[in-house]
């Protein structure tokens, strides 16, 4: 038995305490949790300072990825958002931009 078979499975009711950095890796989450989850972290990323986040959310098939980016899309705290270089998790993350939304058209 592997030490992940004895791993929980995240609930999407279930409440998630993450340390917020200025990267957060969503391969733990399921799929149905990472939009709540990426709203959230972004609102304590605000909170703690960042104006540039990672958000890593894996290559496969791009499924993922275009969620996260399509929420980016029409998120009023992000300013704008690309795939990362190669040199900063490639196609398999995506990094944002921050700014409070009543600072929006302020820059």
């Amino acid at each position: 038995m592997s030490p992940f078979d004895e791993s929980p499975q995240p609930d999407s009711e279930a409440v998630y305490e993450v340390p917020i950095e200025d990267a957060f890796d969503l391969h733990p989450y399921r799929p149905a949790d990472v939009l709540r989850m990426v709203d959230a972290y972004l609102e304590a990323a605000l909170d703690k300072g960042f104006v540039e986040v990672r958000l890593i959310h894996g290559k496969g098939k791009g499924v993922q990825r275009a969620q996260v980016q399509a929420f980016l899309d029409r998120d009023p705290r992000v300013s704008r958002w690309q795939s990362a270089p190669a040199t900063r998790g490639g196609w398999g993350a995506t990094l944002a931009w921050l700014q409070k939304p009543d600072s929006a058209g302020e820059n």
